[in-house]
């Protein structure tokens, strides 16, 4: 017998509607370059700052929801993309939903720093904790591991690995999936890693404009960092056919 949900109740929904309006406001402000604030987002509701403070408790936690809230949607939308390619192709896949994170982050330069540049201090294990579940992150990482279900392309061995990275793969506080994952087998998270580190370095230069004008418009740099990783990842006989479908997401900027 399958579980029997309870409906929400009248005051549920207008809490989760009220956390949406609150994610909603605040995407606005970020869009319209102002501050993004306690006091900005609750003006544009039409309440107080101490009425807010019932649904988040300070600043960093209206941060926090807006950042998760934001990674959400936006993956969705890359993911959607994504889907032209049928779910047996996750090479075809990954190569749409990294073109499409980049176009995100150079259209809303704003919402990717509010995400991606939110720094986390190192005794802060809650705020830590919830970068694990970060929607892009795992959907990314589990078209890798759906790409390294097909190519087997190789990793380390965990002795191989540093002593320090040995321990972050095998208990890791990266927005991946790994339960599944063997201990023995963890360093494929390594390559994770290595790979979110190289896409989030080239976006996060293009979205930031640390980096030469010409070559952003050019989507060139992204381009190279691409396809570098097709050898680490198995797909170099695919490089004709993925560079294709690289170009093509790069012509639609």
């Amino acid at each position: 017998m399958g579980l029997v949900r309870t409906p929400a109740t009248r005051r549920e929904r207008q809490r989760e509607a009220t956390y949406d309006e609150i994610v909603s406001v605040a995407a606005q402000l970020l869009a319209d370059g102002e501050d993004l604030s306690l006091r900005a987002v609750a003006g544009r509701m039409g309440m107080t700052a101490p009425a807010l403070y019932r649904y988040v408790a300070n600043y960093q936690q209206l941060i926090d929801l807006v950042a998760f809230e934001l990674d959400k949607a936006a993956t969705a939308e890359w993911a959607a993309a994504a889907e032209r390619f049928p779910a047996e192709d996750p090479a075809a896949r990954l190569s749409v939903a990294c073109a499409r994170f980049r176009q995100w982050a150079l259209a809303r330069p704003r919402e990717f720093a509010l995400i991606f540049a939110n720094p986390i201090a190192e005794e802060d294990t809650e705020r830590r904790e919830l970068l694990t579940v970060s929607t892009s992150g795992r959907y990314l990482t589990d078209l890798l591991w759906q790409v390294w279900g097909q190519t087997k392309f190789p990793y380390p061995r965990l002795e191989e690995l540093h002593p320090t990275v040995r321990e972050a793969v095998l208990d890791p506080l990266i927005p991946a999936e790994s339960g599944h994952i063997p201990a023995e087998e963890r360093g494929i998270l390594w390559i994770y890693m290595r790979a979110w580190s190289a896409l989030y370095g080239v976006v996060t230069l293009e979205s930031t404009g640390h980096c030469d004008p010409r070559v952003i418009a050019s989507g060139q740099l992204f381009r190279s960092t691409m396809l570098d990783w097709l050898g680490v990842i198995g797909l170099d006989d695919q490089r004709e056919r993925l560079s294709a479908i690289l170009d093509e997401e790069l012509a639609a900027d």
